[in-house]
């Protein structure tokens, strides 16, 4: 029995486009089966789920999309180039909801993707001033940098970030530096408490200057491994028309051309594998999930190629994940990808660059392989390895996924955390 039942509002920008608003809603479930009341608010909202969108008419929508035009608007005499638009946001623009009936009745306010002209940084201050825990799970680094969502190989966010590589004109005060500096302001409360999905985030911002003084607790996302589970694989390849007798490599994307998905390097891994294992090119294919914005890259691959477009439905996707025999990242920057914790799931074994918290969560060559970064000689070694050890791996995949991120396991962790963050809070 539950000796407290919790009010917990949750915030995020969308419930369903994105890792982030996925793993809050999730963590969303699996709370409530732990007999805690929790509400999700966000801004956007698709389907048919326990979210709720603060956008209640036309009018609100209206005035939500002019949030996110301005956002753009405001960064754009300082943008580099067009290829890095959506990698730097400035938070200037949001709605102050803290006096929303929800947010005004919670015990615990939990943030977690915060932009695109839902909450600016002032608005996440005034939830600050409430006086009640605010847990942020980061999902990326925006929280402590001057607006980048990843930093690459830059550290200047340690120190106090300027001469900004997404920045047209980069200087020691370019916007980078002021919002950086806005943030150290305001962001600085007792009451704001961090929770980082991987290791590797957690590591990034305990070394940032904002968020350094800050307490930083890491908890995986949750995933329900009664619904994602491993299929039959011969059932799930006819459900979805594909040929039960080949072999699939899946790699999923919500935009797939975006660069820093790599899949260059993807199309330079099958080309190297492909010509080592002539004999298994034609009875082998690729499964893309994502978005396409150029079909050209189809014509380059050596394999196949089967276009699913962009899937939204889970159950669709557990057909895919169980039909394919490999799960490939070639990402090059990532936190925590909810893609991979499901395909383990679904005992489908991954393989991902040794970047972010990829490497948490595949054991090299035992459930998946890790390839060296930006290594597409690696990422084809790596493809061998797992077709040739694919049953093995599957298994220790989900024996994995089981232990490490079940809903209960992960939900349990966050009360824990609440309850030690309740006790901590300071009035303002």
């Amino acid at each position: 029995m539950n000796p407290k039942a919790l009010n917990i509002v949750m915030l995020s920008y969308h419930n369903q486009n994105g890792g982030a608003g996925i793993a809050c809603g999730r963590l969303a479930i699996a709370l409530k089966n732990l007999g805690h009341h929790v509400t999700y608010l966000v801004q956007e909202k698709s389907g048919n789920n326990s979210a709720i969108s603060i956008n209640t008419s036309w009018v609100k929508k209206g005035i939500a999309w002019l949030r996110f035009v301005l956002e753009r608007l405001y960064f754009l005499p300082h943008e580099k180039d067009k290829s890095i638009r959506f990698l730097f946001n400035p938070g200037v623009f949001g709605q102050n909801l803290s006096q929303h009936p929800s947010i005004k009745s919670a015990d615990i306010i939990h943030l977690h993707w915060m932009n695109f002209g839902f909450m600016g940084i002032s608005d996440i201050q005034a939830l600050l001033k409430l006086g009640k825990p605010v847990i942020w799970t980061l999902h990326d680094m925006w929280a402590f940098t001057g607006g980048c969502h990843h930093s690459g190989d830059c550290n200047r966010f340690q120190i106090n970030c300027g001469q900004c590589k997404f920045v047209k004109q980069p200087e020691h005060w370019d916007i980078s530096h002021q919002l950086w500096a806005k943030k150290a302001v305001e962001f600085d409360s007792a009451n704001l408490k961090i929770i980082t999905c991987s290791q590797w985030l957690k590591e990034k911002a305990a070394a940032s200057s904002v968020l350094f003084a800050r307490e930083i607790r890491h908890i995986p996302n949750a995933i329900d491994t009664q619904i994602f589970k491993p299929e039959n694989k011969v059932q799930a390849r006819i459900h979805l028309n594909l040929d039960p007798q080949k072999t699939y490599i899946l790699f999923v994307a919500m935009r797939v051309n975006a660069p820093a998905k790599g899949f260059d390097y993807l199309t330079k891994a099958l080309t190297i594998w492909s010509q080592k294992n002539p004999s298994l090119v034609d009875e082998t294919e690729l499964i893309i999930v994502g978005n396409l914005t150029d079909d050209e890259i189809i014509h380059s691959l050596p394999l196949k190629v089967n276009s699913l477009g962009h899937i939204s439905d889970p159950l669709k996707m557990i057909h895919i994940y169980s039909a394919a025999d490999l799960f490939i990242t070639p990402s090059l920057e990532e936190n925590l990808p909810n893609t991979i914790m499901e395909a383990m799931a679904c005992g489908t074994p991954s393989i991902g660059f040794n970047t972010g918290g990829i490497p948490e969560m595949i054991a090299h060559k035992q459930n998946g392989y890790v390839a060296q970064t930006r290594d597409s000689d690696d990422l084809a070694a790596g493809i061998h390895w797992i077709l040739t050890n694919k049953e093995i791996a599957g298994k220790e995949g989900r024996k994995f996924v089981e232990t490490h991120y079940s809903e209960e396991i992960i939900a349990q962790k966050h009360v824990e955390y609440y309850l030690k963050s309740m006790q901590d809070v300071s009035p303002n």
